[in-house]
């Protein structure tokens, strides 16, 4: 397996991005390589951890707004990058990517923090792999905030998601900063465009993001399918507190919520909510928001 690391450099003097970094190293059980992970750490240590999982094409940037309100409210705030993305390791190869793969990798450096009393929030491929982290080690984890993802089972997609699919795989250049940018209903600025580009110095970078769309078991034929429904099997028996928060201008996931809210015990009676004009990337519209909505279901389900 060829790892390509992005230069330190590329992440110099990014807009609102002012993060110690921090690693741990994996190894891939299939292949012996070792891999590097990074990831956000900020709060007390000994407080439990909110757990913020990203999706596709983006990575911890995504979050630099959580960080400051979920620290101030006493919590300990943890963001990895996905390999692939942000400032971990990279393969070159697209077929090194897959789903098992990915969540191989984050529950090894889940397991190597061993982080507990999880309170997670995911979003898009946050969710796909974080659900799946949730169904391997359920004890770990506190409650869910889940937004604008599932985890699929091979039963179809919306146009919304073909239409994504269809553009990932032709379009020449991978754009990441347009895409994060056409995936929100504010307007990105220039200096964060550029960030959610810095991570790829050219196409060799992109080989994760260009493969993610490709792995979504969409239909039965997809890998993961199976393993995706047993983890559903584990997830079906979760009654700690489930809450969702899907927006409103996603056509992806739009109506997402209503299977999640059906099938975790733990979303009865929860104060769901629809986070009105927020886009795919609900966390660049509505930061202020989804953190308070964070603390205050950290606080409504405590002990």
């Amino acid at each position: 397996m060829q790892v390509l690391r992005t230069p330190d450099a590329r992440f110099d003097g990014l807009d609102g991005y002012e993060f110690p970094p921090h690693y741990a190293e994996l190894t891939d059980a299939a292949t012996g390589t070792a891999l590097r992970v990074h990831f956000l750490d900020e709060g007390p240590r000994d407080a439990a951890p909110v757990l913020l999982m990203h999706g596709e094409p983006s990575w911890s940037y995504l979050y630099r707004k959580f960080v400051g309100p979920l620290v101030a409210a006493g919590h300990r705030v943890v963001a990895p990058d996905l390999i692939g993305f942000g400032k971990s390791d990279k393969p070159a190869d697209r077929e090194d990517y897959t789903y098992e793969r990915h969540v191989a990798w984050m529950s090894e450096w889940l397991v190597g923090q061993d982080l507990t009393g999880i309170t997670l929030f995911c979003q898009d491929w946050g969710g796909l792999i974080g659900l799946r982290l949730v169904a391997a080690f359920p004890d770990r984890f506190a409650r869910l905030v889940i937004a604008n993802t599932g985890m699929p089972v091979g039963t179809g997609f919306s146009e919304g998601f073909n239409a994504w699919l269809k553009f990932s795989q032709e379009v020449p250049e991978f754009p990441t900063g347009f895409i994060v940018n056409g995936g929100t209903t504010r307007d990105l600025t220039a200096a964060e465009m550029a960030a959610y580009d810095a991570p790829y110095p050219d196409e060799s970078f992109k080989e994760g993001a260009r493969q993610f769309p490709k792995l979504v078991p969409i239909t039965p034929e997809h890998g993961s399918v199976a393993e995706n429904k047993a983890a559903w099997e584990v997830l079906g028996k979760f009654d700690k507190p489930v809450l969702t928060c899907f927006s409103d201008k996603d056509a992806v996931t739009a109506g997402g919520e209503k299977a999640i809210i059906d099938r975790f015990p733990g979303a009865k009676g929860q104060p769901h909510t629809i986070i009105k004009g927020g886009g795919h990337f609900l966390q660049e519209d509505a930061a202020q928001e989804l953190t308070a909505l964070i603390i205050d279901f950290i606080a409504a389900t405590k002990g």
